[in-house]
C-alpha cells in the first residue's frame, strides 16, 4: 500500500499539534482557490483520496514557503468533490476566497495509522526513503530519495552512486522486489537508465 506520504514528527508546544511520537503522512497540497466560498484545489499525494480526504477527516496543515498564513493548524474536511480530474476540498474553518488564498501552498497531513499486523503487506512511501537500490546482479545503483505518486504511475527518485537523480517507473517489470525487512529495492532497469 502506498499512501504517497512523507513522515513528519510533531514538535513544539502548539496545543493542536500531535504528540512527538505521532507520525504524519502527507496526503495533499492546497492549490488555488475555486470559487468564492473557500473551496480549494488539491494536489494529491495519496492513492486513497476518498478515504483520507472524506468529509469529517481532520488534517494537519503545514504552511509552505509561499503560504501567507504561516501558522500550523488543523482543518476539517466538510466536502470533497471532483471537477474533471481536479480534487476540490471545502474546510469547516475556511469560508471565503481570501481564507482559501491564505492557505495556498500548504501541505496537508494525516496522523499515520498504527499497523497492528506486522505481517500485513504494504508500506507507506516515506518508509522506503533511504532504501538501497540494487540491480539483479547485486550491484548498488543508488539510494531511494523519494517516491512520487502520479495519476498514471508512481516514480522512484533514486540518487545514483555517481550523485545524479534518476527517475524510475515503479512498475513490476523494472522493480520486481521491495524488501522492506532488509531495506532494499531490486531493480531491473533498461540499458542506459543508470
Amino acid at each position: 500500500m502506498t499512501a504517497g506520504a512523507e513522515g513528519q514528527k510533531a514538535s513544539g508546544t502548539d496545543p493542536q499539534a500531535l504528540p512527538d511520537s505521532a507520525e504524519r503522512l502527507r496526503v495533499a497540497r492546497i492549490g488555488k482557490p475555486h470559487g468564492i466560498r473557500g473551496e480549494v484545489t488539491a494536489q494529491l499525494f495519496t492513492d486513497e483520496p476518498e478515504a483520507r480526504l472524506a468529509p469529517g477527516a481532520v488534517l494537519i496543515r503545514i504552511p509552505g514557503d509561499e503560504t501567507s498564513d504561516r501558522t500550523t493548524t488543523l482543518l476539517t474536511v466538510t466536502r470533497q468533490r471532483w471537477n474533471k480530474s481536479v480534487c476540490l476540498l471545502d474546510f469547516r474553518e475556511v469560508t471565503d476566497r481570501n481564507g482559501a488564498e491564505a492557505l495556498r501552498g500548504s501541505t496537508l497531513y494525516v496522523e499515520a495509522p498504527w499497523q497492528e499486523d506486522p505481517e500485513e503487506e504494504g508500506w507507506y512511501s516515506h518508509e522506503l526513503v533511504g532504501f538501497t537500490c540494487l540491480d539483479t546482479a547485486g550491484l548498488q545503483l543508488g539510494t531511494l530519495k523519494e517516491l512520487i505518486t502520479g495519476a498514471a504511475q508512481d516514480l522512484l527518485v533514486i540518487t545514483s552512486v555517481s550523485g545524479e537523480e534518476v527517475m524510475v517507473p515503479f512498475v513490476e517489470e523494472i522493480v520486481p522486489e521491495v524488501d522492506v525487512e532488509n531495506r532494499r529495492i531490486l531493480l531491473d532497469p533498461p540499458a542506459g537508465l543508470f
